[in-house]
């Protein structure tokens, strides 16, 4: 792979002019993202505690704005080294930063509300439903059961992104082709990854795009250079875009790092475990003297400083690891892989132990689990009643165009069983938790 095509800042789908140097697209990227109405909702959304009830807990808005802010330091230091070695021209780092920044702003936007529990509870509620197909269930190819019983919020960022928001059906966001490939984590297919049983490949952990948008990315993918592989059958799929690995690196240093602030902010973790854990990443004598901080504010600042840590060994592992990574040959994590990688897994064993598993969590966990299939079991019967009518929504009986209007279901891309689906998720997975409950509080009655 190389730069000159990797940083192709053409919009997809078409921008209807040049690129201005005074505007470049990849920061009008940005705009766009942070100016849209899925951004917006994830002020509302999970991030680690569920329908938080303490101010400055992160949500998912908060947890991006943080991701970008690393993600673009990340690109800053990475543009600059591969500058200083002449992989690209001098003045393309701002262009590098500005693509992770734009990627990383991006990375959440597909999730549905509970965080990763909500997309494990639309994937139960689509695995019930296919055991005993009916009605709108019937007819759908088996290797597309994956896109609904693994519902993958990556996947339906991708959606987002080029389908459903600002220009929908004609390229969506048409963000430029960079950011497209630095927000793809898993460059395939739902099909395509569960027929790569005995792939090692770290972009093969999930899928990343539903075959309804399998066209676009394989348009972004060329206009990129992206490194093109054959699955079983002559389906293809792509191995990562090198910036990926840094705006994962960015929601990994993230999100482990600032999940013991939150932790300890909330009660579920002790100042001594968090501190400790915190100062096993910075390894610095010359720490500023905390005697007359509270143990909020040490937290707070041994966070900033883990993160400057993290970020610089990260830069290195991503030189060490340059030409694999190039190549399409790496499949690590870069903060695994990193110097800090043993401390970032004590951090990591220190979450799964006591914060993913604190009493409040669960319970609100439970809930939304139940407010997500309330949800998706009220709104079946107006994609049962659609297809009766064949796919006119005009002959909905009254009940079900009254239930399309209170909720403001859009059916106006369902012309299929399969498009009946994605308009199903597209719709749950757009909620914010306390739309969510509001909604399953008026289809159930309560």
């Amino acid at each position: 792979m190389n730069w000159q095509q990797l940083l192709n800042t053409a919009r997809y789908n078409g921008s209807g002019g040049a690129e201005r140097p005074d505007r470049p697209n990849h920061v009008q990227d940005a705009d766009r993202i942070i100016f849209s109405a899925p951004y917006r909702r994830l002020a509302n959304k999970t991030q680690v505690h569920p329908l938080y009830d303490i101010d400055h807990l992160r949500h998912r808005m908060i947890h991006s704005q943080e991701v970008a802010s690393v993600g673009r330091n990340l690109g800053m230091l990475v543009g600059h080294w591969l500058e200083t070695e002449g992989h690209i021209a001098q003045g393309e780092a701002y262009k590098v930063a500005g693509t992770v920044h734009a990627a990383a702003l991006a990375h959440d936007i597909g999730n549905p509300p509970f965080g990763h529990s909500g997309e494990a509870s639309i994937g139960r509620w689509f695995a019930e439903k296919f055991e005993e197909p009916r009605s709108v269930f019937k007819g759908i190819d088996s290797a597309r059961w994956e896109e609904f019983i693994k519902f993958e919020g990556n996947a339906q960022g991708f959606r987002i992104l080029t389908r459903l928001e600002m220009y929908r059906g004609d390229g969506g966001m048409r963000l430029s082709n960079a950011v497209l490939g630095a927000f793809t984590k898993y460059p395939m297919t739902a099909a395509v990854q569960a027929s790569l049983t005995d792939e090692a490949y770290v972009g093969a952990k999930k899928f990343g795009v539903f075959e309804a948008e399998a066209p676009l990315f394989s348009e972004v993918a060329a206009a990129l250079g992206l490194k093109e592989e054959q699955g079983e059958g002559g389906q293809r799929w792509w191995r990562r875009h090198p910036l990926v690995f840094l705006v994962e690196a960015a929601d990994d240093i993230c999100y482990n790092i600032v999940d013991l602030e939150d932790g300890f902010s909330a009660g579920d973790l002790p100042f001594e475990r968090v501190a400790t854990l915190l100062e096993d990443l910075i390894k610095d004598e010359n720490a500023r003297d905390q005697s007359s901080y509270s143990d909020y504010e040490k937290v707070c600042y041994l966070r900033a400083r883990a993160i400057g840590k993290a970020i610089d060994a990260c830069v290195e592992a991503f030189q060490h690891n340059y030409d694999d990574i190039m190549a399409g040959r790496y499949s690590g994590e870069l903060i695994a892989d990193s110097r800090l990688g043993p401390e970032f897994a004590q951090i990591k064993s220190a979450a799964k132990q006591q914060l993913f598993t604190a009493p409040r969590k669960t319970k609100l966990e439970v809930r939304g689990r139940n407010v997500i299939r309330v949800v998706l079991d009220g709104i079946l019967p107006v994609f049962e009643a659609l297809e009766r009518a064949g796919w006119d929504e005009s002959q909905l009986p009254d009940y079900e165009r009254q239930l399309v209007r209170a909720v403001a279901l859009d059916l106006r891309d369902v012309r299929s069983n399969y498009e009946a689906l994605h308009a199903m998720t597209d719709f749950v997975s757009g909620m914010t938790d306390r739309y969510a409950v509001e909604v399953a509080e008026l289809l159930s009655g309560t």
